[in-house]
């Protein structure tokens, strides 16, 4: 779940004590005109859960309440990344020194959480840590001691004043706390800005929330922007579904967000291309029929793959939700099976029985199969 840069600084970044510029959440041009007759010269953003919204013209300066106005006339309703933006943040403008980058996120193979910083920040910094490498400091978190002060001053070392090094050290040990606190995936800014008056700022957020999470960061998942989604996916939600789409040909069924996921790293592993998460576990599999109606409605689908491994669920119910779609829907693309765990005879008996299908004996080879299927 991705919040607005509005309600990433207001729920993230405020309560832990970073510093913000006075800023106004506006959906009409008169709003924004309000907003920089108080404020004065202001900035004036696109408030969309994306990227780049610089370079799409989604951030303009305003000296005035008229440029104020023309630029919330050109931004509001304006679609960046495929989302709309229909409200902007009227920010102070702020004469900056110079910008850095500041991260907390998720390190998957060590299994902990890495800080990243950079003395240099804004709209390029992904070309510039692609350029030179170095220039993207890190530091893998020992969870069981936290990111300590002392460790944030070693990150910052060499930006010159000590006062600064002191702020930008406490941003980035408190965007750790708030990691920790609010059930994060990444917290990002991008500028953290050093004024020409020497204070340090927070001139953007980006927030993305687990979405494991949302049960017990009420507030925060309450003001989640709305996920963009393709029309398969929105139909999917309509449907308890879960199902993401990819670019792939080969569509894949499985039981569990985990093991729904392993299939899709064998088929591009082994050379195919998957073309879709979508998960029947749990009693998903009572809507086996939607489910591949849906899959089945997927433009450049060729070859299916089912995978099913049962432990508490058993495999020959699951089986017999598709099995049931499959003869109600009659489909033509080729589908390869492996099922394992609870059930198993049961499951390869029936699908001896009534589909005429061999199962595979391992996942890896019913992708194999699917894979030459498509070639």
């Amino acid at each position: 779940m991705n919040l607005l840069e509005h309600h990433a600084k207001a729920l993230v970044l405020d309560p832990a004590g970073i510093p913000l510029l006075d800023a106004v959440w506006c959906d009409t041009t008169t709003e924004v005109t309000a907003a920089v007759e108080r404020l004065g010269p202001c900035v004036v953003k696109a408030q969309v859960p994306t990227g780049k919204r610089g370079k799409a013209g989604g951030i303009r300066l305003a000296h005035t309440p008229q440029e104020a106005r023309d630029a919330a006339e050109a931004i509001l309703g304006m679609t960046i990344d495929g989302h709309v933006a229909d409200a902007v943040l009227v920010e102070n403008l702020a004469p900056i020194a110079r910008e850095f980058y500041a991260a907390v996120l998720h390190e998957p193979r060590e299994r902990t959480a890495l800080i990243l910083f950079a003395a240099e920040g804004g709209m390029d910094i992904e070309e510039i840590a692609a350029k030179n490498s170095g220039a993207v400091r890190r530091h893998l978190v020992d969870l069981n001691s936290g990111f300590t002060l002392p460790e944030a001053l070693t990150m910052v070392k060499g930006l010159g004043s000590g006062d600064v090094e002191r702020q930008v050290a406490d941003i980035l040990v408190a965007l750790y706390q708030r990691y920790r606190e609010t059930d994060a995936e990444l917290i990002e800014v991008n500028p953290l800005a050093e004024l020409k008056d020497g204070r340090v700022i927070a001139l953007d957020c980006k927030f993305t929330l687990d979405d494991a999470a949302a049960f017990r960061q009420h507030e925060l998942a309450d003001v989640a922007a709305a996920e963009k989604m393709t029309k398969l996916e929105a139909e999917a939600a309509g449907l308890g579904l879960k199902f993401i789409e990819l670019d792939g040909d080969i569509g894949i069924l499985a039981n569990g967000a985990g093991l729904t996921m392993t299939t899709m790293d064998v088929v591009s592993y082994l050379g195919g291309s998957p073309a879709n998460f979508l998960e029947i576990g749990g009693d998903a599999y009572t809507k086996a029929e939607p489910a591949l109606k849906l899959l089945l409605s997927k433009p450049g689908l060729r070859a299916l793959v089912v995978n099913f491994c049962g432990a508490f669920a058993r495999t020959d119910v699951m089986t017999r939700g598709v099995v049931d779609a499959w003869r109600a829907l009659s489909p033509e693309i080729p589908v390869f099976f492996s099922v394992h765990g609870t059930g198993e005879d049961e499951a390869v008996a029936l699908l001896k029985e009534t589909l005429g299908i061999e199962p595979f004996d391992l996942m890896e080879d019913a992708v194999l199969a699917a894979i030459e299927a498509v070639q």
